[in-house]
Parts: C-alpha cells; sequence; structure tokens
C-alpha cells in the first residue's frame, strides 16, 4: 500500500493486480495492491509505502444492514495486538494484516470461533 498526493494522477500499474483499491480523498490517494505491480521503481521517489501484507477475506456477501461483521473479526486481532488494515466492497470484507503475524491471527482468529478458508494475495 502507498500514499500518494490527493492531485497525483491514478497510476496505470496500480489498476494491474487481481486486487487493487484506489481512495482518494482532500487529503491523499491510497493505493492498496499486490506488491508484484507496486514495486519501487514504479512508485515516484520518497513515495510512503507498506509492504509485507497479507488479505484475509470476509466470505460475504453481506447484507448492509447486518451488524457486527467486521467488528467480530477484528477484536480477537486487537486483543492479541495484530494490527490491521480493513478494506471495504460492496459485498464483503477484507483485513490486511502484516505476513509475519499471520500465524498468530490465525490463532486468534480460530479461538474466535472464525474458520480460516483461504486468503487474498496481498
Amino acid at each position: 500500500m502507498c500514499r500518494l498526493a490527493f492531485d497525483a494522477c491514478i497510476p496505470a500499474w496500480a489498476l494491474e493486480g487481481g486486487f487493487f483499491c484506489v481512495v482518494r480523498t482532500r487529503d491523499e490517494l491510497s493505493i492498496v495492491c499486490t506488491e508484484d505491480v507496486c514495486t519501487e521503481d514504479r512508485m515516484p521517489d520518497g513515495t510512503p509505502a507498506e509492504r509485507g501484507w497479507v488479505a484475509l477475506k470476509l466470505e460475504g456477501p453481506f447484507p448492509f444492514s447486518m451488524t457486527g461483521v467486521l467488528a467480530s473479526f477484528v477484536q480477537p486481532l486487537a486483543e492479541a495486538q495484530i494490527p490491521i488494515f480493513a478494506i471495504s466492497t460492496f459485498d464483503t470484507d477484507y483485513v490486511l494484516i502484516k505476513r509475519e503475524n499471520l500465524e498468530q491471527a490465525v490463532v486468534a482468529l480460530d479461538a474466535a470461533g472464525h474458520e480460516k478458508v483461504g486468503e487474498e494475495a496481498g
């Protein structure tokens, strides 16, 4: 994931991978994509970036009226002191965690009753 200036053009490479999220606000342009397309040589010099994240998909779709879905997933991670980055789409939620925390996250989520089915590329 990386952050560009709020008025930067969305780079073509950001849209190349099978998993990406682009969000623009008045303050920044945030891009989350797979590491194979978000390489340092493609980003402008000095671009703040975070690497080494894995995306866990919460199997949806979840109706908009359903409450607590994301909270039930991130609460055990918070209790285990595992930092997260969450992304939501129309149908589902993704929780990104650092690759080195994956094993600990699986244990915490399993203890909370969540079943690991698979993981998205990160």
